[in-house]
């Protein structure tokens, strides 16, 4: 079975979220279980890049409107990422180092999809399916099936994966004649809020669309930025799978970027070790439970409540917990995390940035992960956490509320609450302090959590019943 992942990242080419963590991750499993699946990009002008080699295997030229646009499809030679890995490179538009927020994005994203579809056609091949993500690639399953120059790609089935639904990638009207000879009858497919929607198009137009959770799923009828009609109508349309992680990157007995390796019988001499060595960085004690945030510093990951709720903490429960944040993003909530640090610095730590290495050490370290977000599709981090030992302390909504169980429940191993407020953080890090505690219970709850199975194994192998249920006699 062949088939093409579209997407605006992947890792380890080009990342800002969770999106490109997927991309890298899921095509490589599918591999594994017996699939033939690619990823194609657009070019960007990164480490990655000049670290490998690729060859050029198109040549082409194509129409943006009336601008005329000369592109290369470029492959790297080795499939050291476990997938095919096709670049597509046009001069003075995708071969820039930035992955988003120049002026002309809306070009940039359209002529990607645009030359995609021209190298399948004219390069004669016919996958089996193809895999768009997010609004980037939206615009696909539309040109497929409603633009007379790729007939050909009519019959091909199109999935298409929602990994954020509150980013539309919607443009006006008079930008209509960027979309090659279109059927001018089906332009309500394109159309929602009296504007062109990607990605509205695509869960009109694809065969089936899926969400990163199935709880997402059912919060796109109630919140996602416009389109909540929408989804109600298409929720039939629909399936929520959740992520997996890497478990050859995030491996405690093998992980490079851990001073100290660990397995399920060696818990607590390992974590403890990590947690030493982290501490000793940030200069605080390995003795108190150390509640950690990795993420960015922005509304949408509820980072605004930290700063009231980490000095609420603080004053409730004195000297008795430790909090590090590592994170970027909004100005103000940095400000104000690094006044903490100042006021707390023997209980409060803040590193402004991100680092890969540090944040491994912060899984495999930290006692628990806190992620107070307002909207988490599905979450990658809490899955870092678990496969690292550290409970996670969690909004339940989208992902989080699917793949953490509060310990108060049978089978449970993280502490979940419902609202998005200082006031159920603090509460969350109440329960937090006693249950550290109580050493036999976070032991125990830590082997439990080494035992769970959130590998992309489990989330291939849903996803190709999924391709199989639209690709007759496979």
């Amino acid at each position: 079975m062949r088939i093409f992942h579209l997407s605006a990242e992947c890792y380890p080419i080009a990342k800002v979220g969770g999106l490109a963590d997927v991309v890298g991750a899921l095509p490589k499993y599918q591999n594994e279980a017996g699939l033939n699946a690619a990823v194609v990009m657009p070019f960007y002008n990164r480490k990655f890049v000049h670290e490998n080699e690729f060859e050029v295997v198109f040549q082409g030229a194509t129409l943006l409107g009336t601008r005329r646009l000369y592109f290369e499809i470029l492959k790297e030679k080795t499939d050291k990422l476990g997938f095919e890995l096709f670049l597509v490179k046009i001069p003075g538009l995708l071969d820039r180092e930035n992955i988003y927020s120049y002026p002309d994005e809306k070009e940039q994203f359209i002529a990607f999809q645009i030359c995609f579809l021209d190298w399948i056609n004219w390069s004669g091949q016919t996958p089996d399916l193809i895999h768009c993500h997010d609004h980037h690639s939206g615009l696909v399953p539309f040109m497929m099936y409603h633009s007379n120059l790729y007939r050909r790609l009519a019959h091909i089935p199109t999935v298409f994966t929602i990994h954020n639904g509150q980013y539309h990638g919607a443009f006006g009207w008079d930008n209509l004649d960027y979309l090659p000879d279109i059927d001018f009858y089906k332009t309500g497919l394109l159309e929602w809020n009296g504007g062109i929607n990607p990605l509205a198009s695509a869960v009109k137009c694809c065969w089936k669309f899926t969400t990163v959770s199935p709880s997402y799923l059912q919060e796109l009828s109630t919140n996602s930025n416009g389109l909540e009609y929408l989804f109600y109508v298409e929720r039939f349309k629909g399936s929520g799978i959740v992520n997996g992680i890497d478990t050859e990157v995030w491996n405690s007995q093998t992980d490079p970027m851990l001073p100290e390796h660990f397995t399920a019988a060696t818990i607590a001499k390992g974590k403890q070790k990590n947690k030493q060595i982290l501490c000793d960085k940030f200069n605080l004690s390995a003795d108190k439970p150390l509640i950690a945030f990795i993420g960015r510093l922005v509304t949408e990951k509820g980072s605004d409540l930290l700063p009231a709720a980490i000095e609420r903490s603080l004053t409730k429960h004195g000297d008795k917990v430790n909090f590090l944040i590592l994170g970027a993003g909004d100005t103000a909530t940095e400000l104000a995390l690094q006044q903490l640090k100042t006021l707390y610095p023997q209980n409060c730590n803040v590193f402004i940035g991100y680092d890969e290495a540090l944040a491994h050490l912060i899984y495999a370290g930290a006692d628990f992960l806190l992620m107070p977000s307002r909207v988490e599709p599905c979450g990658l981090n809490q899955l870092y956490a678990i496969r690292y030992a550290t409970v996670p302390i969690v909004r339940s909504t989208g992902g989080l509320k699917d793949t953490v169980i509060d310990f108060g429940e049978e089978g449970g191993y993280g502490i979940r609450f419902n609202n998005v407020s200082v006031e159920d953080i603090t509460a969350s890090v109440a329960r937090a302090v006693e249950l550290y505690a109580d050493s036999k219970k976070m032991l125990q709850l830590r082997k439990r959590m080494m035992g769970l199975d959130f590998s992309w194994y489990r989330s291939a192998k849903e996803y190709i019943e999924l391709y199989q249920s639209l690709i007759p006699k496979i």
